[in-house]
């Protein structure tokens, strides 16, 4: 059986996370993911703290998302954190609207910054990789999507798949896998809920709760190395219900 882990930005509503990881330790969640909020502010004592918690809880953290601009202004401390919390697989996760480039071109230079960005964390023996949101999936003017140019311009970078995020780009998450599949280290597990439902939790659902072929999703990805699946819900207003059934799901696939 595969394990599944929790990404915690799902929780960042519901603190403090020293209720949130008995919760999911006894769901059965055995591995948690980080997110650049909750540890950049904290120093040296802060992380070791965080990481106690989380050791008396029985949980890992072996992947964890931190911004662009501490990867690339900081990148000793973002490895310092990485070091005393365990984690194995440091994420890029979002780049805001106004950042965004708008043409092949400038979505090639973007996967090169990423490129340069990961080299401290590749040379570390870390992973490094980009987690995708809608709009890597939109297409660009010479037919291409800024995923594949962030690709072709970061030729080592991993991938963090959030398959939700795909079909809500448009784009197939099966073509996807097929053709990127060797890239995918991690894959966000979150559910999008029937059309006209959920509004109040902007459309996402509990996994195994929505329209997204989770299992057909699962048995595709079996061919490829990814190591670990992370639930996500981007804004749950029932957080027990998110973690068990949840895990429910996904055990089943």
């Amino acid at each position: 059986m595969t394990k599944l882990g929790f990404q915690l930005y799902s929780a960042r509503n519901f603190q403090p996370f020293s209720e949130v990881f008995p919760k999911l330790s006894a769901a059965g969640y055995k591995e948690v993911e980080g997110y650049g909020a909750m540890y950049a502010s904290l120093d040296d004592a802060g992380v070791a703290a965080l990481r106690a918690d989380l050791d008396r809880n029985g949980l890992a953290m072996p992947t964890a998302h931190f911004s662009l601009d501490m990867l690339e202004e900081d990148p000793k401390r973002v490895l310092k954190i990485a070091g005393t919390l365990g984690i194995e697989a440091i994420y890029c996760p979002f780049l805001t609207p106004d950042k965004r480039p708008t043409d092949a071109r400038g979505w090639f230079a973007f996967g090169q910054r990423l490129q340069e960005a990961g080299e401290p964390v590749r040379d570390a023996g870390l992973v490094f990789g980009w987690h995708n949101h809608d709009f890597e999936f939109a297409t660009l003017d010479d037919g291409s999507t800024p995923q594949e140019q962030i690709f072709a311009g970061g030729p080592d970078l991993s991938w963090e798949a959030d398959i939700a995020w795909v079909i809500r780009g448009g784009a197939d998450p099966l073509a996807w896998i097929e053709s990127y599949g060797k890239r995918i280290s991690s894959v966000h597990v979150k559910d999008i809920a029937p059309a006209g439902q959920n509004a109040d939790e902007d459309g996402w659902a509990d996994v195994g709760h929505g329209a997204v072929d989770w299992k057909g999703i699962v048995d595709a990805l079996k061919a490829h190395p990814v190591r670990h699946f992370i639930v996500e819900h981007d804004n749950p207003n029932d957080l027990d219900r998110l973690i068990t059934r949840s895990i429910a799901s996904f055990n089943s696939y």
